[in-house]
């Protein structure tokens, strides 16, 4: 299945998408959120579907698209997980993965617009393929690591490198700002995705593809960063952890690129779609 949420923001209901179309399953009466995902909420969903087939109604053309999870208890972040974007921010490619959190504030649907912080001068983009926790998961072993998870989506971890890198502390406020992170257009449920370790991602801006990698090149890929996390922290139903971003991020040319206002990032994953944000400044 493909999940959707979608209508103004604060107040999105849920749907499917059913041969590329989308179909309001409001009536099913539940968010797609920690409480659906830890109740068996997949299969119910599917029997739903199954028993209103033909009858549910279809999404308005344009309505807005919401972020595919209600909001999780966690986004948690994975730093540095390919070796050619080690490389191009100057960074030793690490032994153990980086973990950050975003603020969950910071989620947006998948074609809001993003805007530039008070004071910001160097917002960048991460084209980056997230998975989605289907169940409660603590010191889980790495072969058990994917029965934990429930589907996979594309997210744009937008990310302000003063912020993050020369204020000090941690990477979280570079972050964690307001429309920091669009996450859709849908979650593709765990049986659509045969290999998340081999996944094109792609991301332009303003037309020029500036990201063209594959997860292939992951460092930590996604069994091991599910069992690496879940030894530091338990996982909830619906928290999402977010895997890394290839090479190509505005900080990597030299001179740097950082997007201004106007600008438009365009940005797929096999099998998960495609999404569009335009640069707005504060």
């Amino acid at each position: 299945m493909k999940l959707i949420r979608w209508g103004s923001a604060g107040k999105e209901k849920t749907g499917v998408i059913i041969n590329d179309k989308r179909y309001d399953t409001s009536a099913f009466g539940e968010d797609y959120n920690e409480i659906f995902f830890e109740s068996d909420g997949l299969s119910r969903l599917e029997k739903f579907v199954a028993d209103n087939e033909g009858k549910l109604s279809p999404v308005a053309e344009g309505e807005r698209w919401g972020s595919p999870i209600g909001r999780p208890s966690k986004l948690i972040c994975i730093g540095l997980n390919y070796a050619d974007h080690a490389k191009e921010t100057g960074a030793t490619p690490p032994a153990e993965p980086v973990i950050f959190m975003k603020a969950t504030s910071a989620i947006i649907g998948p074609f809001d617009d993003v805007v530039i912080p008070k004071g910001a001068q160097k917002v960048d983009w991460e084209v980056e393929l997230a998975v989605v926790i289907g169940k409660k998961a603590s010191y889980v072993e790495e072969a058990d690591a994917l029965n934990y998870v429930a589907g996979y989506t594309l997210h744009n971890d937008v990310s302000e490198r003063e912020f993050q890198l020369e204020r000090g502390g941690t990477w979280d406020k570079g972050k964690g700002c307001d429309t920091f992170a669009p996450i859709g257009p849908f979650m593709a449920t765990a049986e659509e995705i045969a290999d998340s370790g081999n996944l094109k991602l792609w991301l332009s801006v303003n037309g020029k593809m500036m990201q063209n990698g594959s997860t292939s090149n992951f460092i930590f890929d996604v069994p091991f960063v599910i069992a690496y996390v879940s030894q530091f922290m338990t996982l909830l139903p619906g928290d999402v952890i977010t895997t890394g971003t290839p090479a190509g991020v505005a900080m990597g040319f030299k001179p740097p690129i950082y997007l201004q206002p106007g600008d438009v990032m365009e940005l797929g994953i096999d099998g998960l779609g495609t999404s569009k944000q335009t640069v707005k400044a504060y």
